[in-house]
């Protein structure tokens, strides 16, 4: 996947986002469990929810900063709901929009496509127009092969979770990830937990 930096507009980062969207798509329950608990630590900063399989496309341009969850199925495949969201968002002009994703992948099972959907989740999303990506993850702690969602060589595009082989490490990344996205868009910082934030 081709290095896009994480920042083409440096001047929003000085100004933190005033609506905040929430939008995953969910098979067995798990990203919406991890979508549930970002919104849990941003609190009343979230003015939307959402599965995207009752989302509105048009939504998605209402807000300063979007976070998008998705999963990887089978050989690589994105999650049903967002295979069949993301065509219909082509039509939206998303410059001037922060980014952040987060992903559900299975190393072990599927080491050469691991987080593969939120590698094309970002395509799609970054081509409607320019938005900023913000939240990307270092893959240090991951046994993992191969995927399509790498930033650079030592980063994901977002989040990457492996609630299948180390749930024990899911709320501990998510604390660490909302604290970087927090940092990165200069929302408010959390004022119960000050954590040292991945790189």
């Amino acid at each position: 996947m081709p290095n896009v930096p994480a920042d083409p507009h440096p001047q929003h980062a000085r100004t933190a986002p005033a609506s905040i969207g929430i939008f995953y798509g969910s098979t067995t329950g798990t990203t919406q469990l991890a979508a549930t608990k970002i919104r849990e630590q941003l609190g009343t900063l979230v003015t939307q929810f959402e599965n995207v399989r009752k989302a509105d496309p048009a939504d998605l341009a209402t807000h300063d900063l979007l976070l998008l969850g998705i999963s990887t199925w089978n050989i690589g495949d994105m999650q049903d709901d967002w295979f069949d969201f993301l065509p219909r968002t082509e039509h939206l002009d998303l410059t001037g929009t922060t980014v952040a994703l987060f992903a559900m992948g299975d190393a072990y099972g599927y080491p050469y496509t691991f987080l593969d959907a939120m590698g094309k989740l970002w395509t799609g999303i970054r081509n409607l127009g320019s938005p900023r990506l913000v939240g990307t993850w270092p893959i240090t702690g991951y046994d993992f092969d191969e995927s399509l969602a790498m930033h650079d060589d030592d980063h994901f595009v977002g989040l990457g979770l492996d609630h299948d082989n180390h749930p024990e490490l899911t709320d501990e990344r998510i604390t660490r990830w909302v604290d970087k996205i927090r940092q990165e868009t200069s929302l408010s910082p959390t004022p119960t937990h000050a954590r040292n934030l991945a790189s």
